[in-house]
């Protein structure tokens, strides 16, 4: 069983159309739950569908430039395999491990530590804050990066990639991972207490996630992880607050009545006095 699903994942990065399965299948399921249970009443400036054209849009342009980070992994990953380095094979670790320390450690810095730094270093905030400025956060926030964050995020896996060494076949495991728990946790799905607890203790879950979403610090500085729950809880960033508290958007920085504006979001980052 194993054997197969690394066989299948070894040349994922080679079939883009069953990649974007898991992108486009997973948002329509979740878009799709977002009727059925929501967790909030969202306040769209128009509609939902232009809501997410405009996220969409972001998305998109997010996809384009990690393909092109996808040549260089491969590459990266192709060297450390040869010259051996990187941790799993430092450990000669068994398949299962490997991928285990593949996803943890592509994880802290493709997830964890990529997006603390947007938050602390100040001009990196600037690009980071158009994901924070979305006013109805659900399942098309997820990947609405601007496009220097996207390259940001993408230097920080490569980083991720040297330390790890993984090979291609966790790295892909790892990013569908990643697209999935991306989509899950910007859903606007409201699941039982007990289950979203529970699943915090590992995961991100969508409430945890939310948390950071909150319009206010210190809630906007926690809860930076990705995937796996484990970097807040053991770096001292994971905080709880009750889901009907939570406010989407910023309360500086940038205006809640331009959430929706493309053309705003794509060079609010470059004026001058924005985090005046």
């Amino acid at each position: 069983m194993l054997a197969k699903i690394i066989n299948y994942f070894e040349t994922l990065e080679q079939r883009p159309v069953e990649r974007m399965i898991f992108i486009v299948g997973g948002m329509v399921l979740l878009w799709t739950i977002e009727e059925a249970i929501p967790l909030a009443t969202l306040k769209y400036k128009k509609t939902k569908a232009r809501h997410a054209a405009v996220n969409l849009s972001f998305t998109v342009i997010h996809l384009v430039l990690h393909t092109g980070f996808a040549f260089i992994i491969l590459l990266l990953s192709d060297w450390a395999k040869a010259a051996q380095f990187g941790i799993v094979y430092w450990f000669n670790t068994s398949p299962i491990l490997i991928i285990l320390i593949s996803c943890l450690v592509l994880d802290f810095f493709g997830g964890w530590l990529v997006h603390i730094v947007e938050h602390k270093v100040r001009w990196l905030w600037r690009f980071h804050l158009i994901h924070h400025a979305d006013n109805n956060v659900d399942v098309t926030t997820g990947l609405r990066h601007h496009p220097v964050e996207s390259v940001l995020r993408g230097i920080f896996f490569l980083l991720g990639v040297l330390v790890s060494g993984s090979p291609m076949y966790a790295v892909m495991i790892f990013q569908t991972l990643l697209v999935i728990s991306t989509q899950f946790t910007h859903a606007n799905i409201s699941l039982p207490r007990w289950l979203d607890k529970s699943i915090s203790w590992v995961f991100v879950s969508p409430n945890m996630h939310k948390v950071h979403h909150h319009w206010k610090q210190p809630y906007t500085d926690s809860n930076y992880s990705a995937v796996f729950s484990i970097w807040d809880r053991l770096l001292g960033t994971f905080r709880n607050l009750d889901p009907g508290q939570i406010r989407y958007g910023l309360d500086k920085y940038y205006s809640n009545e331009k959430d929706e504006d493309f053309g705003e979001l794509m060079k609010a980052p470059f004026q001058k006095n924005l985090l005046d």
